[in-house]
């Protein structure tokens, strides 16, 4: 079983909570992992991933699957969840919001490896997908398929 001692700083777990003002307000926080000494996958999916165009204000809508592999650090899920929330009114293309996801959990967490798949919704008819990943993965981890087909229209 954990050692509470590392639960100790979270400040956002267990409480009342509001949607940060944009993405650079928002506080990832990160939990030391209690199992440094195995190399496991984690997996974040978030199917309802809302952002704005930077251009005319619409909303645009993603599936985003985040993996990676811990080494020091786990990311907190509830502070991920109000930092993926604090795009919703953030203007920014795809490609912008996908990467910048990644970045910032690379900058908090320092995964041993990371992954994010943003599967976006048509805009303008056009479904736009993004991929990002910090190189090669471990060997001894297994990386399931993300599994998010992609977009078909009304087939």
């Amino acid at each position: 079983m954990a050692n509470k001692d590392i639960y100790a700083k979270l400040t956002q777990l267990g409480g009342e909570s509001s949607l940060p003002e944009s993405p650079e307000k928002a506080i990832i926080e990160r939990v030391e992992n209690p199992k440094k000494e195995m190399n496991y996958l984690v997996r974040f999916t978030a199917p309802e991933f809302t952002s704005i165009c930077p251009i005319t204000g619409a909303p645009d809508f993603a599936h985003l699957m985040i993996d990676y592999v811990p080494k020091d650090w786990l990311v907190e899920s509830k502070s991920l969840k109000l930092f993926l929330g604090s795009f919703r009114n953030h203007g920014a293309f795809h490609e912008d919001c996908t990467c910048s996801i990644a970045k910032r959990l690379i900058d908090e967490i320092e995964p041993l490896w990371l992954r994010i798949g943003g599967y976006w919704y048509p805009r303008g008819g056009i479904p736009i997908d993004i991929f990002y990943q910090t190189g090669k993965p471990p060997e001894d981890v297994w990386i399931p398929d993300q599994g998010v087909p992609p977009y078909r229209g009304r087939g």
